[in-house]
């Protein structure tokens, strides 16, 4: 685990180093999804302190077994349903894609006495399969949930076309990184295991790493 981590935080250090960059402003969040409590408190002793979970359930499961050090974001697609559940496990939520779920958002962080980090999901490439706003709508999804007096929009998040080469999604991390830009906004969640490099070198703040500080996911076996 320890290698991992230092591998990973040299390939940060050169990507940063590439764009004029301080690998200081770039937070690494170890994706949990489908992890044991196990290893995630091994991460934790090996320096990583944040990580990101997909899915609310397991995230209920997983987050009182692990060391109460580690800090939590939210990553996945988050149905409004959920908002009580994410307000009280996650400090960031990375996926609020529409003014909805960001009032319900507010609406529980209300009753919860806190205020909720959030970022805002962009589908940048319209993808049927990917939720998030279109980059075109949200200058004024911004300044309505900017409105909310519970929530604190720091920047924005995207999940790009995969792409075996990894350079084929750099214009689409250069589009976030303008897009926030121009909204006045901080953090930009993006970049994974292939491609964390170009993020880094197009802006990202926070990239979410799974299988390179993990392991590949072992798919579950089917039922007998």
């Amino acid at each position: 685990m320890t290698e991992r981590i230092e591998q990973i935080r040299a390939r940060m250090a050169a990507a940063a180093g590439r764009a004029g960059r301080d690998v200081g402003d770039i937070l690494l969040l170890g994706v949990t999804k489908t992890v044991v409590p196990e290893l995630v408190d091994e991460a934790l002793q090996a320096g990583i302190g944040t990580f990101g979970e997909n899915k609310i359930q397991e995230a209920k499961a997983k987050i009182p077994l692990v060391s109460s050090r580690a800090r939590w974001h939210f990553i996945g697609h988050l149905q409004s349903n959920k908002a009580r559940d994410a307000v009280q496990l996650f400090d960031v939520i990375h996926s609020v894609d529409s003014v909805k779920l960001a009032e319900e958002i507010d609406k529980w962080a209300e009753r919860a006495g806190k205020t909720q980090p959030v970022l805002l999901e962009v589908n940048l490439a319209g993808e049927a399969s990917k939720h998030g706003m279109k980059p075109e709508d949200v200058p004024a999804a911004l300044e309505r949930i900017q409105q909310l007096a519970r929530l604190e929009v720091r920047g924005l998040m995207t999940v790009p076309p995969y792409a075996e080469e990894a350079e084929k999604v750099r214009p689409y991390f250069r589009q976030l990184r303008e897009l926030r830009d121009q909204l006045g906004l901080r953090e930009l969640s993006m970049g994974m295991s292939h491609d964390f490099e170009m993020a880094i070198e197009e802006g990202a703040t926070i990239i979410r790493v799974g299988s390179a500080l993990f392991g590949e996911r072992k798919k579950h076996e089917p039922a007998d």
